[in-house]
């Protein structure tokens, strides 16, 4: 499929589903405004969210609204409430419409058969496929292990979310991402990443041009349970080809402004975005100031090509290992985080998660790695989703050691697979990245085994064990 067929076609994707449209209103477009009704099985729902990412308003006690257009705005959208089937195309999230093609417009929701008050998710973040052979790879692994893993859930709603760099430059290769999620057959909501702009095309304004055909608004916010997520573009192009920062609009902050204040303090706030919030959006404080009153706050985000967790502010940042490991070149990343995802339970308002590594057992959540020095022999650990709640600690022979130390350092395998200028091959650029997720000890050469146990911040244990 050729760029402009691709791109005509997607376009078409926003206008179709679950819009039911009454009767053309001239009038209306030509006030810029929008009315219409949610309706579940023919009765209006209360307190639904409409926006169109400048204004917004919620339905009155029989499911009516009129919301004001604005001139700028390109998508009318909903923020799917609590109890309802999110609105879906092959598992791809359409909960959105264009705006210029008629004054009234309602909105048919189905309830789900579960209450969703406990419900997981699954966040993906940079599948970044550039070619047929990314694709082969990420339909061969990936796919099918986030696949058993929902299977695994039973009958507990669940859904993702793509956290940017869905492809890598290369947008024709979209349709093949939507079969992936196609796929893993759950409801997959998307943000925006560097790699899924369009260059050559003006400013920050323009570059969401192809994104937004085929997966809508890159801003948007949904609600399931007693959870409410938001989807946020912090990728802000600078007009030279692949030249950005990590930037969130003053419009996406206002529109925020308003979306949270019809969000309960005690909700469980999960915002969901590309670029880490914590030392690479440069208006982050703007940002966060939002959130003050919030003490429930998960952020979600990708683009780094490592795994860490942060907590900034009162607000644990969870930034993922990548889908794609050392960009399809190697099963693990530059920090030596196995390629996989993370995947999170959501109680309530509480929120238990862990990662999971592609074609490795749930229970794999530390690599060892021992190697021999002048007249010691040093332990390296690698425990790749540690924050400050876990705890490390090692035996010698059977005998506990107590805590290992925390270190900085390089992954013993990423510095195997990726150090130096010709590895890994075809693409070289990938380099082994230090990391504070390493524990290391030394201990005498007559030690013949050597165990890691690593405990998370909800009690669950990861052994490793190796010979020395």
């Amino acid at each position: 499929m050729n760029r402009r067929s691709f791109i005509q076609k997607s376009a078409l994707l926003g206008t179709t589903l679950f819009v039911s449209i009454k009767a053309f209103s001239f009038s209306s477009l030509l006030e810029n405004k929008i009315s219409g009704r949610i309706l579940s099985k023919g009765k209006g729902i209360a307190n639904v969210v409409v926006s169109d990412g400048f204004n917004l308003v919620q339905t009155d006690k029989s499911g009516y609204y009129t919301i004001e257009i604005n001139p700028l705005a390109k998508f009318v959208w909903i923020s799917t409430p609590s109890g309802y089937e999110f609105k879906t195309e092959s598992n791809i999230a359409r909960h959105y419409y264009k705006p210029d093609t008629a004054g009234k417009l309602n909105f048919d929701l189905k309830p789900l058969k579960q209450n969703d008050n406990k419900h997981n998710f699954i966040i993906w973040a940079d599948p970044q496929v550039k070619n047929k052979k990314d694709v082969q790879q990420m339909m061969e692994t990936a796919v099918p292990d986030t696949r058993e893993v929902v299977k695994g859930m039973g009958k507990t709603p669940v859904h993702g979310i793509g956290v940017g760099d869905l492809v890598w430059d290369n947008f024709d290769l979209f349709p093949a991402y939507d079969e992936a999620i196609a796929e893993i057959g759950i409801p997959f909501f998307q943000a925006l990443g560097n790699h899924d702009q369009d260059y050559r095309q003006g400013g920050d304004d323009t570059s969401d041009r192809t994104f937004q055909a085929h997966y809508g608004p890159t801003y948007y916010s949904f609600n399931r349970g007693k959870a409410h997520y938001v989807v946020l573009d912090d990728v802000r192009y600078l007009g030279v080809e692949r030249t950005y920062d990590g930037y969130i609009t003053q419009t996406q902050l206002e529109w925020l402004a308003k979306d949270l204040q019809l969000v309960p303090k005690d909700a469980l706030l999960i915002i969901c975005l590309h670029i880490p919030v914590h030392n690479s959006v440069k208006n982050n404080n703007d940002f966060y100031a939002l959130l003050k009153d919030f003490k429930n706050v998960h952020i979600m985000s990708g683009h780094t090509h490592f795994n860490k967790n942060v907590i900034k502010n009162g607000i644990y940042e969870h930034n993922h290992g990548t889908v794609c490991g050392g960009w399809w070149t190697g099963p693990i990343c530059e920090d030596g985080t196995p390629r996989g995802y993370g995947v999170y339970e959501v109680d309530g308002t509480n929120l238990k998660w862990y990662y999971k590594s592609t074609g490795r057992d749930r229970k794999e959540q530390l690599d060892i790695y021992v190697d021999t020095l002048t007249n010691q022999k040093r332990l390296i650990a690698n425990v790749w989703n540690y924050d400050p709640e876990w705890k490390v600690e090692y035996f010698l022979d059977g005998k506990p050691m107590g805590a290992l130390a925390q270190q900085d350092g390089y992954d013993p395998l990423a510095v195997k697979l990726y150090k130096g200028d010709k590895l890994p091959n075809p693409r070289p650029f990938v380099e082994p990245r230090s990391t504070d997720h390493l524990f290391m000890a030394h201990f005498e050469p007559s030690v013949k085994k050597v165990k890691v146990v690593a405990t998370d911040r909800f009690g669950e244990e990861f052994e490793a064990e190796i010979n020395a």
